[in-house]
């Protein structure tokens, strides 16, 4: 049998560390804040916007690409979209006038060249 000895820190080790910590708080580390009893900070909530829908529909705007919009109601719209802002998107159609959408009217939307990849079948 093999003899193993305990490792237990002696009452004198545990007060230093305690004081050690106390002086510290007055100079909080990277991690530990004051304000919250030297417990390790939260990490910041997530942004409420990140922007990728502004940075999807400039996208598509710019590069004018063919896209579907299908309506809550089942419609499906093609063309290009014109200009966006915060409640609707216009839609420039080669075969009809051009349409202001209300965006919660949209089910969902995706490029036209994605059509034959099935984009369509899912719902």
């Amino acid at each position: 049998m093999v003899n193993r000895k305990l490792v237990r820190p002696n009452l004198a080790q545990i007060k230093e560390r305690l004081a050690n910590k106390s002086n510290s708080a007055t100079e909080p580390s990277r991690r530990e804040s004051p304000n919250n009893g030297g417990h390790p900070r939260r990490r910041p909530a997530p942004p409420e916007q990140t922007n990728a829908e502004a940075f999807y529909y400039l996208k598509q705007m710019n590069n004018q690409t063919p896209m579907v919009v299908v309506l809550d109601s089942g419609e499906e719209l093609r063309g290009h979209i014109e200009w966006y802002d915060r409640s609707c998107i216009k839609v420039h159609r080669e075969e009809g006038p051009n349409l202001l959408l209300f965006k919660h009217s949209i089910k969902y939307l995706y490029k036209q060249e994605e059509e034959g990849d099935g984009a369509s079948a899912g719902s």
